[in-house]
């Protein structure tokens, strides 16, 4: 029983160790939320681990749920690329065949005068990113106003505004208008950066009369089922080994109480 209860334990750490690897997140290109009639967009899977079985899903506004080279888009290698009409706008993903899925992003193709050009995937804390207020066709006046939540941000002559770091209160929707007319509504969505590495100390010059110190014994940061994981992936050979000499042992030990009897 107790043998039994280790290889179970070895069994459930590889099985843990193997979750995860199954991720994806669906990559735009060119990174924008709002497009023209007519333009085009790359949409493909990134995949952590075999990509197979991966597809791109649309959520059209209608409804209408459907994948990739059905009634729209069309395979070119690893992406479908989508030439964009009215109907295109809606919500697009990737998803496995066994229902797992990626993030989820929300294209909008408008057929009037202008569009917004924000980004349609996330934007990390700390960078930069630019908003610009785009024209079909090329108007002299390129003076546009934009707003985030329904409230005034500012003018600007150039067309567009610059944050130069984001942050979480820069998250919200965002639209601009013009002499020329107003753009939809784009959700800017924006990331936590993330825990800050720590640098590594400088090491010190030692010299002759300087006794060395001990070193210090390093803290595991890992969990222990990582920690297990890290040991009986990179090396099977010793995960054969730690078997067998259980078994030996446990061999062992019953053959000397034979000979006690």
């Amino acid at each position: 029983m107790e043998r039994t209860c280790r290889l179970l334990l070895l069994l459930s750490t590889l099985v843990y160790c193997s979750l995860g690897q199954g991720g994806a997140s669906l990559s735009v290109s060119p990174d924008r939320s709002q497009f023209f009639e007519f333009e085009s967009v790359s949409l493909s899977c990134e995949v952590q681990g075999n990509s197979t079985g991966w597809r791109v899903m649309r959520n059209a506004e209608r409804g209408n749920l459907s994948e990739c080279s059905t009634d729209w888009g069309k395979h070119q290698g690893s992406s479908c690329i989508v030439s964009l009409i009215p109907s295109s706008s809606g919500v697009y993903w990737c998803e496995s065949g066994s229902g797992e899925h990626s993030n989820a992003v929300n294209i909008t193709v408008h057929v009037g005068a202008v569009i917004l050009e924000s980004p349609a995937l996330p934007v990390t804390e700390g960078y930069s990113v630019t908003l610009r207020c785009r024209y079909q066709g090329t108007p002299s006046d390129l003076t546009a106003v934009f707003y985030k939540d329904g409230s005034l941000i500012r003018a600007e002559t150039t067309g567009e505004i610059t944050i130069p770091a984001v942050s979480k209160s820069d998250e919200g929707l965002y639209k601009c208008s013009s002499s020329k007319g107003e753009s939809p509504e784009s959700w800017m969505t924006v990331t936590d950066a993330g825990p800050t590495p720590i640098p590594s100390p400088a090491v010190p010059v030692l010299s002759m009369s300087t006794p060395i110190p001990s070193p210090a014994v390093p803290v595991l940061s890992m969990s222990l089922p990582r920690l297990l994981c890290s040991i009986l992936v990179g090396s099977p050979y010793l995960l054969v080994t730690i078997i067998l000499l259980v078994k030996g042992c446990r061999s062992r030990t019953q053959g000397d109480r034979v000979e006690e009897e």
